[in-house]
């Protein structure tokens, strides 16, 4: 029999693209695609299973369509329809839990692959200019979905001891982007203005969405000859860009406030349900966070279609005209920048942008 992936988390669209894509790959078999409820997407020629990965009838899933490949996209940062902050949390911890525990039983499983973030390692002002997959937090996340994926990462090296058969590959990626992204950041970003920290002009990173089903798909499969596709991965778009460039990029003012006034306005925005402005993001907009990728190219084999910079424009043409058109921004700042030389003075010490 070929090989029989088993893929949560698929009533997301992110998930639900993953399982119509690793249908298309000729040495899989079966895809069986589980989650609590059933996605509104097609799921192609996949078998869908409804079951809550926070219970043990996972392991009932894995036994019967004898699972060898277990793909966990079930953690994340978003809850789905009308779930909570409480729900999202027990299957992001929970759910992992009993998942690992089936593919412990399980003498089929030999392949894991967990989708993780880069929000393990916290947004600190002490913390290094790049963190690499072995760089510990300065500061570990203390709530939200960055504790969240600081605690599956520890269950699942707990799994990987207990199972030293099973090849097991965590990937943790940078904020995700892209025309259907659904991310706090992503939301955050979609507002009309942008509130972000006085004084503070973070770096940030992205990974488009079409890179994240490729990798996973790469990570799902053995590895092809010089590569490895087992241990932590940190994935990424190549560059960097600075908050003031992505608002800019938007078209859309940014308020600057203090920090008291941003995490008031980060819960009032919460509550109307605009966007979940979270502690966890609010120190990313703070302080940013930049991850290395080295190990992505030169151990795992992969080179991202798209960087940072393109992976934030695809998402800006998807979301429409801000309120200040980019092309009227970018001329009055270079009509800005050219002022102190028409008048016979020094040029600018400091970028325009």
């Amino acid at each position: 029999m070929g090989k029989v992936v088993l893929v949560t988390g698929v009533a997301r669209r992110l998930g639900g693209r993953f399982v119509r894509r690793i249908q298309r790959d000729p040495e899989v078999d079966r895809v069986v695609a589980v989650d609590v409820v059933p996605p509104e997407h097609h799921l192609g020629g996949a078998d869908f299973v409804r079951a809550d990965i926070r219970q043990p009838t996972i392991a009932k899933v894995l036994a019967e369509h004898s699972v060898d490949t277990v793909v966990h996209m079930d953690v994340t940062g978003t809850p789905l329809g009308s779930g909570s902050r409480t729900t999202v949390k027990e299957t992001n911890v929970i759910g992992t839990m009993q998942l690992l525990g089936a593919c412990q039983k399980s003498p089929t499983v030999k392949r894991l692959v967990v989708k993780s973030s880069t929000n393990v390692y916290g947004s600190a002002p002490r913390d290094p200019a790049v963190f690499t997959e072995t760089t510990p937090p300065k500061s570990l996340p203390s709530g939200g979905f960055a504790k969240d994926t600081v605690e599956v990462e520890g269950y699942v090296r707990g799994f990987a001891r207990r199972r030293p058969d099973v090849a097991v590959c965590v990937l943790r990626f940078a904020n995700i982007l892209g025309p259907h992204a659904d991310t706090p950041l992503a939301s955050y970003f979609s507002l009309p203005v942008l509130p972000t920290v006085l004084g503070y002009d973070p770096r940030l990173q992205f990974v488009h969405e079409d890179d994240v089903v490729e990798v996973l798909r790469l990570a799902s499969h053995e590895p092809e000859r010089g590569t490895l596709n087992s241990g932590t991965f940190n994935i990424a778009g190549d560059g960097v860009l600075l908050l003031s460039q992505c608002a800019r990029r938007l078209g859309r003012p940014t308020v600057p406030l203090l920090l008291p006034a941003v995490t008031w306005v980060g819960t009032a925005l919460r509550t109307v349900g605009m966007t979940d402005f979270s502690p966890e993001q609010l120190r990313l907009l703070t302080h940013g966070r930049v991850v290395a990728t080295d190990q992505m190219r030169e151990t795992l084999g992969y080179r991202p279609k798209y960087t940072t910079v393109e992976t934030f424009a695809d998402f800006a043409r998807s979301r429409g005209p801000g309120l200040l058109p980019p092309e009227a921004l970018a001329g009055a700042v270079d009509r800005i920048a050219a002022l102190p030389r028409l008048s016979g003075g020094h040029p600018p010490t400091q970028s325009a942008n």
